[in-house]
This record gives structure tokens, C-alpha cells and sequence, in this order.
């Protein structure tokens, strides 16, 4: 599932492709699931003409904003993306929307199990969803003390409450084991009882992870070998990091975890 660094990744497409330029046609597959608000022939009705000023990000949700009228908004979803491109036959398989500008190049949004929505809003960062998202740990990650006070009367795991989008938006279930796995907290770990040191290792690490993914493009090849991400995949028997530290699974937050017990505590 597309997290935070994969759409950074989107945002710097669309930023490149259609900054300043001008939409010429709009081509929006008749899809009522994943485009949840406004209808497609809404949507392409208002935005050809338009020319595109800003590419925009709060946590995993993407948009873009033009010289007039609302901003078209995008979430991923499990497979959605942003793809630019010159040509019609390099059109992404399971489009559901495609901007072309005028001089031919052209943005596109597929989404195979439809699970991404495509919304207008005339104020993105006032209204839902985004309104009711967390800091942004890329764009505004919390110092200690503004940290702290976001987590206070919170008593759940602290992997729960890193994947709570109200909390900390962007942050999907890979990001968070990787963080905890990097701070030493075991991932069941009620937030009430960790300490000052122990939340600050993890509000360091969220960033750090972060940034890093970000820094290499979201291209997971090029993330430190040390990481857990690359021996978390498919519960494999007798997984160990590269450090070859035994990995365990379990279901913490009603989400599938992987964690090494020697390290987190």
C-alpha cells in the first residue's frame, strides 16, 4: 500500500509534468467507487482549461491546485500512483483519470483495485479528509515537547497509534514497524508507559525513516540494508535481519507485524 514516500514520489510527477502548464483534455473512466464525491463528467467539466499551479501533500493524500476553481484530490488507496508521460500508448493499465496538457504530456492516476477516491475541494487543507489528518512527520515533524503533547491522554499500542492518521498522517504499517524496530520499542507497547527517552528515539526515527525514504525516491532497493523492511515481506520461516537478529510476527493493531524481540523491548 502506498505510503507517505510514495506519494511524495506522485507529487514530484505531477509537479514536474504540469506545473504552469494548461489542461487541454481530461479523460476520467465512469467509475462511481473511486470517484466517491463529484461525478467523472463533473470532474473533467471542471478542470479542462485550467492551468495547473501547485502540486500538493498531507500525509497520503495528494492534490492539485489550479489558477481558478477547486483542487482535484487523490488518495492511492492499496494500488493507486501517478504516472507522467508523453505518449497515449504509454498510458498506465486501470486508469481511472488522465489530465492531458497542452505540448502532449499527460498525468495519469490508476488504480487496480479501486480502493484510491478521487475527490474537488475548494479548500483542501480545511476540509475533510484532510482537516482531520495528524502532522505531516515530513513537512512538520513535532519537536519533543509538541510530540509529547500530541500523544498525551493516548493509551493504545504505539503501533496503533502511529498508524492512526489523526496522529501521525502517512504513516502505513511498513513505516511503523521499521520505525519501532530502529527506536527499540516493541510494538505492543501501551504509549502511557514509555518514557520521555523512548518517545523521543521514536519521534527521531519517524523522521529519520522518513527523510530517508523520501531522499532515495521511495525505491526501496535503495534503502539501508540494515533496515527490517527488507526481511519483513511474506512472514518467510527463521526471518532475520541482516544483523541476524531473529524476526517474529505477530498482529498488533489488527495489523500484521514483524519485530525482533533480542532488540525491542
Amino acid at each position: 500500500m502506498p505510503e507517505l514516500p510514495e506519494v511524495e514520489r506522485g507529487r514530484l510527477i505531477a509537479e514536474a509534468v504540469g506545473i504552469g502548464r494548461t489542461i487541454r483534455t481530461v479523460r476520467c473512466r465512469p467509475d462511481r467507487i473511486v470517484f466517491c464525491d463529484q461525478s467523472p463528467a463533473t470532474v473533467s467539466r471542471r478542470l479542462k482549461g485550467r492551468t495547473m499551479t501547485a502540486a500538493c501533500r498531507h500525509g497520503k493524500q495528494l492534490w492539485l491546485e489550479f489558477d481558478t476553481g477547486p483542487a482535484l484530490l487523490l488518495h492511492f488507496g492499496m494500488t493507486g500512483a501517478v504516472h507522467g508521460y508523453d505518449d497515449e500508448s504509454d498510458r498506465p493499465k486501470f486508469w481511472k483519470i488522465e489530465l492531458e496538457f497542452e505540448g502532449g504530456r499527460r498525468l495519469a492516476m490508476p488504480d487496480a483495485r479501486r480502493f484510491g477516491r478521487i475527490r474537488m475541494r475548494d479548500d483542501p487543507r480545511g476540509e475533510p479528509p484532510i482537516s482531520g489528518l495528524g502532522f505531516d512527520p515530513l513537512l512538520d515533524l513535532p519537536s519533543p515537547a509538541r510530540f509529547r503533547k500530541h500523544l498525551a491522554g493516548r493509551n493504545g499500542t504505539i503501533k496503533g497509534v502511529l498508524l492512526d492518521q489523526s496522529f501521525a498522517a502517512g504513516v502505513g504499517n511498513w513505516i511503523a514497524d521499521e520505525v519501532l524496530y530502529q527506536a527499540k520499542i516493541a510494538p505492543d507497547r501501551r504509549v502511557g508507559e514509555l518514557d520521555d527517552g523512548e518517545l523521543e528515539r521514536i519521534r527521531r526515527r519517524l523522521g529519520s525513516v522518513i527523510s530517508k525514504a523520501v531522499a532515495v525516491n521511495s525505491v526501496s532497493a535503495k534503502f539501508p540494508r540494515t533496515w527490517l523492511f527488507h526481511h519483513r515481506w511474506g512472514r518467510p520461516d527463521e526471518a532475520s535481519t541482516a544483523r541476524g537478529e531473529p524476526i517474529e510476527f505477530a498482529t498488533v493493531a489488527g495489523r500484521t507485524t514483524a519485530w525482533v524481540p533480542s532488540v525491542q523491548s
